[in-house]
């Protein structure tokens, strides 16, 4: 996806002008994991599709500068997917998305999974009526190959596009829920963190709740409830600052599944993201310290 972000500080003069910043960035919930698992060490392959226009050349390029091996379909009818985001003076984000060329993910478009160490999933291709089929064949052939598969469900705006049964029906075929906390409460019905914590665990063998400034929280199935402090970060720009978090964490549990390393990195690298405009590591954005 392209990110259309404006940052703007005050009020919205609707029906007028207000002034911003605008840039854009590549985007979209599976490149960001990509690109921040790439940069945290992790070896990432990507499946994607765009349009067969600049935006999508631009993009695809920027994941190759960041690390990431890439299998995109070009779409020859439809644009590059584009989510417009309107980002406040204290750094909260408003998404409108398109996903158009983004849709439509087929089972022919998994590669041999014999090549692959664990899987990551965005929520939104779940979500998404187009794609929802193959990617539900792709998931049965992944668990049935034995890999663990980590799903960010995406936010309540987005499963609302659908029915939360549909949400929960997802859950036991993955093996970390990646999400942050008002995502747990509506799938889980429960707003205390540790009766969400303890409902979702009846679904996934790991679940892990981003708390933004308040750091994480996860438990595993038997194990005990970890939290991690969030990292000290000048805030500009939260966009991202989840898809972040998963792909350190995902490059942390490839070296050592320890929950609570995982949640550390997790945080080291949202912190990074949080301080930069836009939901991608920039190819100069330094990672070490």
């Amino acid at each position: 996806m392209l990110d259309v972000i404006t940052v703007f500080s005050g009020e919205i003069n609707f029906g007028e002008d207000t002034p911003a910043k605008i840039s854009t960035h590549g985007g979209g919930a599976a490149g960001n994991v990509a690109s921040w698992a790439s940069q945290s060490g992790a070896d990432v392959h990507l499946i994607a599709r765009v349009g067969k226009d600049a935006a999508g050349a631009t993009i695809t390029t920027e994941l190759e500068k960041l690390g990431v091996t890439l299998q995109v379909s070009v779409v020859e009818d439809e644009q590059t997917g584009v989510v417009v985001i309107l980002v406040d003076s204290q750094g909260e984000r408003t998404m409108f998305p398109d996903t158009a060329a983004n849709s439509g993910l087929t089972f022919a478009d998994l590669p041999p999974l014999d090549l692959y160490s664990a899987i990551y999933i965005s929520g939104y291709a779940l979500i998404n009526e187009k794609s929802r089929p193959g990617v539900l064949s792709m998931i049965e052939a992944i668990k049935g190959k034995g890999l663990p598969i980590f799903f960010d469900p995406t936010t309540v705006g987005g499963m609302e596009q659908t029915t939360l049964r549909e949400v929960r029906s997802w859950l036991p075929s993955m093996d970390v829920l990646l999400m942050n906390e008002e995502e747990a409460a509506f799938i889980s019905g429960r707003n205390e963190i540790s009766e969400a914590l303890t409902f979702l665990l009846t679904l996934s063998p790991t679940v892990v709740i981003k708390r933004g400034a308040r750091g994480a929280i996860g438990q595993s199935r038997r194990g005990l409830i970890i939290e991690v402090a969030a990292d000290p970060a000048k805030v500009i720009d939260t966009t991202g600052a989840g898809d972040s978090f998963a792909g350190g964490f995902i490059a942390q549990w490839l070296v050592d599944p320890d929950l609570a390393l995982c949640l550390g990195a997790g945080a080291k690298s949202a912190a990074r993201c949080v301080g930069i405009v836009g939901a991608r590591p920039h190819v100069t954005t330094a990672l070490s310290g």
